[in-house]
């Protein structure tokens, strides 16, 4: 399969993801009160989890490779946790916060812009990359649903929303695959 259509293919599948783990939390509850919130509990680790072996494994080892200084990554990881701090304070003092559903668009969208440069330089990670940004979109997908707790007369315009969001993966991997090729070190 040619890499431009592995790309979209992969960035399609990662983003759906978050369509799937919505449609789990439609399920109202998923055992005794207890047992509802330790399975939540689980999901957030385990998508918390994913996220930071996508970063360890992945992004961190492919843009030390291409930085022109070692410093610039880390500083650029750093600028980009103030970004999502600033985002959260920014949205608790409009009163419409939505932490899951921020973080899950804020982290999936430059995810697929940088698997799309990945897969047109043909990085060894691209791959590896797409299961885990799928994988942790699943938690994600739950954990902004729960988080939403939409109306019953509004799911299914909220989930079609959701879905068109999942579905701008493949728009930002088309991004990064025509221009972070020519910009290795911003991988």
């Amino acid at each position: 399969m040619p890499a431009l259509a592995e790309l979209l293919l992969f960035t399609t599948l990662a983003g759906l993801c978050i369509a799937v783990g919505a449609l789990i939390g439609l399920i109202p509850k998923l055992g005794p009160n207890w047992l509802d919130r330790e399975l939540r509990h689980l999901i957030i680790a385990f998508g918390g989890g994913v996220l930071l072996g996508a970063v360890a494994v992945v992004l961190v080892p492919e843009g030390l490779k291409h930085a022109p200084n070692p410093w610039v990554p880390i500083v650029l990881f750093g600028l980009g946790g103030m970004v999502f701090l600033g985002l959260d304070k920014f949205q608790s003092q409009q009163g419409k916060s939505a932490p899951q559903l921020t973080a899950m668009l804020a982290d999936f969208l430059p995810e697929s812009l940088a698997l799309g440069g990945m897969f047109a330089l043909g990085a060894d990670g691209a791959i590896l990359l797409a299961v885990l940004i799928g994988l942790q979109n699943l938690p994600e997908g739950f954990n902004a649903w729960r988080e939403l707790q939409p109306k019953v007369g509004m799911r299914l315009k909220i989930y079609g929303i959701m879905v068109l969001l999942a579905l701008l993966g493949p728009i930002c991997g088309l991004v990064g695959w025509y221009w972070l090729v020519d910009h290795e070190w911003l991988l």
